[in-house]
């Protein structure tokens, strides 16, 4: 019987992928629930979160975003024509998405520029060091892992919990209906496209991973990816928790005292 991973059954269908593969997903599950259920995206949704958490958590999100091309990038680097063809696959759609990731840079600033953050605000990152610690985990397994744990960790992990958390934000109008109406469309254009994609990205990179590992990998690179998607939604947790934090803080404070924080 061959060892190689040809999909038959539909893309978004758990049961389409070897058993390893499906292992994998439930294996990771519970780290995936506590970033998409996360306190900070319900209160987002809800329109409940302070806007100085808001800011703290647009611009420490950013580095992610506006970087996410170039990890995929770097991927595609590893990629040699005809060498595999999980190789294949990979290239050809990392050579399609990149430039779709570029725009989303864009929305991501309309999205901060609604919140009263400018572009000089998100490139000056001035964020606790613990906000970073994503962007810097997503910039080393793209630069140093092998191709199959860096989309893993990075095409896989964080797109589709970030599809996920978008839905779950996006699920009710509330947070939308705060924006003034002329500058509703372009505030949420990020939130809803990832949200509206009932997102097929986080499944492709599936298929990728499968095709490059077949039907029977070791258990030292199931191992290797269930550790790799694992960090990302811990240093994704990390990062909300950290924000969580200044939420709590002022919650906690005297409405003298935040009002002396927002004056100066």
């Amino acid at each position: 019987m061959s060892d190689a991973f040809v999909r038959i059954g539909p893309l978004m269908d758990p049961a389409s992928y070897p058993l390893w593969a499906q292992q994998l997903i439930e294996a990771c599950s519970e780290s995936k629930r506590k970033v998409v259920e996360h306190e900070l995206y319900q209160r987002m949704r809800d329109n409940r979160l302070g806007a100085r958490t808001m800011r703290q958590y647009l611009i420490g999100g950013w580095p992610v975003v506006e970087q996410f091309a170039l990890y995929m990038a770097q991927n595609l680097t590893k990629t040699r024509f005809a060498r595999h063809p999980g190789e294949d696959m990979a290239r050809r759609w990392l050579m399609r998405n990149i430039r779709v990731e570029l725009n989303h840079a864009d929305y991501w600033l309309n999205w901060c520029h609604a919140h009263g953050i400018s572009l000089d605000d998100l490139q000056a990152q001035q964020v606790p060091a613990d906000l970073q610690a994503l962007s810097h985990w997503c910039w080393h397994t793209s630069s140093a892992d092998p191709l199959i744990i860096a989309i893993a960790a990075t095409n896989y992990a964080i797109e589709g919990a970030t599809g996920e958390w978008a839905a779950l934000v996006c699920s009710t109008g509330t947070y939308a209906e705060a924006f003034p109406e002329d500058q509703r469309k372009r505030a949420m254009k990020w939130l809803k496209m990832h949200a509206q994609y009932d997102d097929a990205h986080p499944w492709e990179a599936l298929d990728i991973i499968c095709t490059l590992a077949g039907n029977n990998p070791s258990r030292a690179l199931q191992a290797e990816l269930r550790q790799a998607i694992c960090k990302s939604y811990e240093y994704m947790h990390l990062f909300l928790e950290r924000c969580m934090q200044l939420e709590v803080s002022q919650e906690r404070q005297s409405p003298r005292e935040r009002m002396a924080l927002v004056q100066g």
